[in-house]
């Protein structure tokens, strides 16, 4: 099967509307015994638009377009689940294909080729703080962001520090171009920006970032311990990020959103 098989196979259902995936049959998609890896990237994106066309057909609920592994994405499912909204989720993986973000048909979707972007109301929205705060205003219960304007603005500054100070600085595509010293990278990134939130914690946080209710702030910083985990950084020096996050792990909202608990979550990372 050659690319331009698949292009035309796609643009077929793009511009029909796509059926449910559990009730189509391919017949049309004649993959040789041994495929190459361009029929393997046909068919996937094929079957990615299915179900992105299908859900955006159908769906009468919000779609997220989700990595399990995205700290991004981990904020915006956080603050659906603390605020009961039902979505439905469209994985898209980061690393397959090399990168079912830079599909021409993502690129539609979202032009910044990241995750996550969320469909509602009418409109999709891309960048986590912007969807948390689209979720604030129309659905205020639970707050996420506190009434008193001092804790309002703590809220804020620990949220930008760590979705501007931290986590870019260690993404994906910077790491790509760092090679052997990714980890280290990584590593150097988080350290001194947790050194930093450290010492603001001291003075705002109560049970959770700032006093103890769960706001904002709170949805960063459980995904960032997430990744300082993974790329094995100390966690010795950082005890009142440590006790905030062990204490957000404990909260319903935060284990249903947890990147183990995903449909797309390999087998091997599943809790």
């Amino acid at each position: 099967m050659r690319d331009s098989d698949g292009a035309q196979i796609r643009n077929s259902y793009l511009q029909k509307g796509a059926l449910s995936p559990a009730n189509i049959a391919l017949p049309c998609l004649r993959v040789p015994e041994m495929p190459s890896a361009h029929a393997f990237f046909s068919l996937n994106t094929i079957l990615w638009c299915f179900q992105h066309i299908t859900l955006s057909s159908f769906s009468s609920q919000p779609i997220l377009y989700s990595y399990f592994r995205s700290s991004c994405s981990w904020r915006v499912r956080i603050a659906l689940a603390l605020k009961g909204i039902s979505y439905d989720l469209v994985p898209v993986n980061l690393i397959k294909d090399g990168g079912q973000q830079f599909s021409a048909e993502y690129k539609a979707l979202n032009p910044m080729q990241q995750v996550p972007a969320l469909k509602i109301d009418g409109i999709t929205i891309s960048q986590s703080l912007a969807i948390i705060n689209y979720l604030e205003e129309t659905h205020p219960n639970p707050r996420l962001l506190p009434q008193d304007p001092k804790k309002r603005a703590q809220v804020r500054m620990i949220a930008d520090h760590i979705v501007s100070g931290i986590q870019p600085l260690q993404n994906l595509s910077v790491l790509k171009q760092m090679g052997e010293k990714k980890m280290e990278w990584a590593q150097n990134c988080i350290t001194s920006g947790f050194q930093a939130l450290e010492q603001i914690l001291q003075h705002t946080a109560g049970r959770y970032c700032v006093g103890d209710e769960v706001s904002m702030a709170d949805l960063c910083l459980a995904p960032q311990v997430a990744n300082a985990e993974r790329f094995k950084v100390d966690m010795g020096p950082y005890p009142t990020i440590t006790r905030i996050n062990k204490a957000l792990l404990e909260l319903e909202a935060f284990k249903i959103s947890h990147p183990s608990r995903q449909p797309d979550t390999p087998a091997e990372l599943r809790a």
